[in-house]
C-alpha cells in the first residue's frame, strides 16, 4: 500500500464526514478543505486565469480552466491522477461547476462532485474565501500542478 492509498483509507476511517460526503454530489467548501488536507479528494478550479489572478485559488486546487483549449483532456487526466478519489469542481459561485457536473452525469461519468458555494459564495454558502479557508496565488498553484495537466 502506498502513501496515497494509506491516506485515503485513513481518511475514510478517521474522517467519517468525508466518507459520507463521497456518496453525495454537492460538497461544502469546508468538507472539501478537510478532504484536501487528508489527501482524500482532488480539487479543480475551473474558472478563468483572470479570476485566479484576482482572487487566488483554494490551496491545493489545480487550475484547470474550462475556458481554455484542451480542457476535456486535462479534466480526464486529473480524474486519472486522482486514482479513484472524488474530483471536486469549483468556480466562482457554483454555476459553472454545477453545469459541468450535470453534463458529466448526462454523459455517464462518475467520480465528480460540485463545490456549489464556489470561491465567492452562493445561496448554498458563503464561499471558500469568506469562510477563511486557505488560499494560494496562481503562480504557486501552477507550479504544484502535475505536468500532465499543463
Amino acid at each position: 500500500m502506498n502513501r496515497r492509498q494509506f491516506c485515503a483509507l485513513a481518511a475514510a476511517m478517521v474522517l467519517p464526514g468525508i466518507a459520507w460526503a463521497a456518496t453525495r454530489e454537492i460538497w461544502s467548501a469546508p468538507e472539501v478543505a478537510e478532504a484536501l488536507d487528508a489527501e482524500a479528494i482532488t480539487l479543480l478550479d475551473v474558472r478563468t486565469r483572470a479570476e485566479w489572478a484576482e482572487t487566488g485559488l483554494a490551496k491545493g486546487a489545480w487550475p484547470v480552466s474550462m475556458h481554455e483549449r484542451g480542457f476535456e483532456q486535462r479534466l480526464f487526466a486529473a480524474r486519472d491522477l486522482a486514482a479513484g478519489r472524488p474530483v471536486a469542481l469549483i468556480c466562482a459561485t457554483g454555476g459553472r461547476s454545477a453545469q459541468l457536473l450535470a453534463a458529466l452525469k448526462r454523459a455517464g461519468y462518475t467520480g465528480f462532485v460540485d463545490v456549489s458555494e464556489g470561491m465567492l459564495g452562493s445561496r448554498r454558502g458563503p464561499g471558500w474565501i469568506a469562510r477563511g479557508l486557505p488560499i494560494t496565488d496562481l503562480e504557486t498553484a501552477l507550479a504544484a500542478m502535475p505536468q500532465a495537466l499543463r
